[in-house]
């Protein structure tokens, strides 16, 4: 050791005794006193801008404690004003991430809102490895073996995608009598997500999914779902912490279904023209909170807004729309009331629930069985993720 580095050390040394700072003196212990690389982990610090997703963990300052990111919005669609996230402890591998401040307050126009409820996972980010090849832009049907049978879907890769960097997927699941093929064509979210270079999944049901009481039986749709992620996560370069399933009419009933039962794969939801079933209620005990944004119409037919019996399949009964809101946030631990978000919008902010979720029901006024609104719908699912 150089008379120079070695008179460093002992400085440090002495420094460290004198003022009994452990911190310090850990710090400065790694080659011969230059700071260690901080930890990564932490869910709020290095909070990303309006309505981008936490792509990258922000790093611990040195004394184990990373701020919050302070939620930014440009008064993007449910993107709004975001508070200021709180602490989370790193510690010396890591540690649990807090939330970031997330954006609540609906605004006009514009991007989507802050951060989000992205969680920091326990001992730093997950290592993505992107498949060598990479798939052609547009629409191609795939073919795939679930639960012993013979599964298709249609995967849609944007122009924009370049294989090199993790996107998120969004499965699209279609309403009653439809296919992956016509539900890629009646989705409004490519529309919206082909701008943040989103890969999306649109899978065909055999004859109808399966919601429990009907209405596929002996198919295992949960567990084709989960094994289409897997699927495309080897075709393409897709951040599994940003995995989310949207849906029409029964496709939405999947929405639900998946938050309910694989909450562990999937961030986020956005059903549309489906509530949950009175009959989901007994087995509906997702893993951990999870962000729900539902689309209905108060003029729908077929799944009556106030909720009923279905005149569509066999006898399911809905629980209605705004009673499924609130049930949803009873599940996710949300506290206090609904709010008015605007755009036709109510419901509870990251602020209210557990794991910084949010839970928000957007009403069409004359509205029938229809399709989602992407242009709310993808700002919320894309600023939050899985811990």
């Amino acid at each position: 050791m150089s008379p120079a580095r070695l008179k460093l050390s002992i400085n440090i040394v002495t420094l460290c005794l004198l003022t009994a700072a452990s911190q310090a003196c850990s710090e400065a212990s790694s080659a011969g006193g230059n700071p260690p690389v901080p930890p990564s982990g932490s869910g709020a610090g290095g909070a990303p801008t309006a309505g981008v997703p936490n792509a990258t963990s922000g790093a611990a300052v040195s004394a184990g404690m990373a701020s919050g990111g302070v939620g930014s919005s440009v008064g993007g669609a449910l993107g709004g004003s975001g508070g200021t996230g709180g602490t989370a402890s790193a510690g010396t591998s890591g540690g649990n991430g807090g939330n970031a401040g997330n954006g609540s307050t609906v605004g006009n126009g514009g991007a989507g809102g802050s951060a989000g409820s992205s969680s920091g996972g326990s001992g730093g980010a997950v290592s993505i490895s992107c498949p060598a090849a990479t798939p052609a832009a547009g629409n191609a049907k795939h073919t795939l073996q679930s639960g012993g049978k013979s599964r298709e879907y249609v995967l849609h890769v944007p122009s924009g995608y370049t294989g090199k960097t993790a996107v998120p997927l969004l499965v699209d699941f279609a309403g009653h009598g439809g296919t992956g093929d016509t539900q890629q064509r009646d989705s409004p979210y490519p529309k919206v997500a082909d701008a943040d270079n989103v890969i999306m999944a649109f899978p065909t049901p055999l004859g109808d999914w399966n919601m429990g009481p009907c209405c596929a039986d002996g198919v295992d749709d949960i567990g084709f779902a989960k094994d289409l992620v897997a699927e495309v996560e080897k075709l393409a370069c897709v951040d599994p912490k940003r995995v989310y399933a949207s849906g029409f009419s029964m496709g939405g009933g999947m929405s639900h279904q998946l938050a309910c039962h694989a909450a562990d794969v999937f961030a986020a939801v956005a059903p549309a023209a489906f509530d949950l079933l009175e009959e989901h209620l007994p087995t509906c005990k997702p893993q951990r909170p999870i962000t729900v944004i539902s689309f209905r119409g108060t003029e729908d037919t077929l799944a009556p807004y106030e909720g009923g019996l279905s005149n569509l399949v066999r006898p399911i009964n809905f629980l209605g729309a705004v009673a499924s809101m609130k049930k949803w946030a009873e599940l996710n631990g949300c506290t206090g009331q609904a709010a008015d978000l605007g755009n036709n919008c109510q419901g509870y902010a990251a602020s209210q629930c557990s794991g910084g979720v949010e839970v928000i029901e957007c009403t069409k006024q004359g509205g029938g069985h229809e399709q989602g609104n992407a242009t709310l719908g993808w700002p919320v699912l894309k600023r939050h993720q899985l811990p």
